[in-house]
């Protein structure tokens, strides 16, 4: 069965995005592999206010031209062709994803109200966080509020940038 994977960018004191959904604070890190990355993957799952950021990029947005999820009760789906949007039920949706035949995982881009949706529905197998030398003191949780979840480390890797990349499995 093909894993739900939560990938994601954190400050160190546990945020996603800056208050006003902005990310001008990640760092780069030249020695990451984006291409390698997207390639372990073949579906892409996320919410609205991810899709919007995503889209905001234009013909750099990394995702066009892959299988794109939406969970979203407000998104326009003409509107955004090649894209599946799923007003209700995203559990029901993700777990038959990961039932699909298969051998890339799914990635769940984003946000941290759709993830603790997920974790809480007992879909997300495991938790992988580039987690930046960077104090936000406010902004977007990795977790919406109400998520519990014991995890198993896999690994972690410092880079000379200062990020710390942490993998987690889930632990059932």
């Amino acid at each position: 069965m093909r894993r739900l994977r939560y990938d994601c960018t954190a400050s160190l004191d546990g945020f996603i995005a800056d208050p006003d959904g902005g990310y001008g604070w990640i760092v780069e890190d030249a020695s990451i592999d984006f291409d390698a990355l997207y390639a372990e993957f073949d579906t892409f799952v996320m919410g609205r206010k991810t899709w919007d950021v995503m889209q905001a990029l234009g013909e750099a947005n990394p995702l066009r031209g892959r299988r794109v999820i939406v969970a979203s009760r407000t998104l326009d789906a003409a509107a955004h062709p090649g894209v599946t949007v799923v007003r209700d039920d995203i559990a029901r949706h993700v777990a038959a994803l990961k039932a699909e035949p298969g051998e890339r995982d799914i990635w769940l881009f984003g946000g941290g109200e759709l993830a603790a949706q997920l974790f809480e529905a007992g879909l997300v197998d495991r938790l992988e966080v580039a987690l930046m030398p960077v104090l936000l003191s406010r902004g977007i949780p990795l977790l919406a509020p109400g998520a519990q979840q014991r995890l198993a480390l896999v690994s972690s890797r410092g880079l000379a940038s200062g990020i710390l990349m942490l993998t987690y499995d889930v632990v059932r």
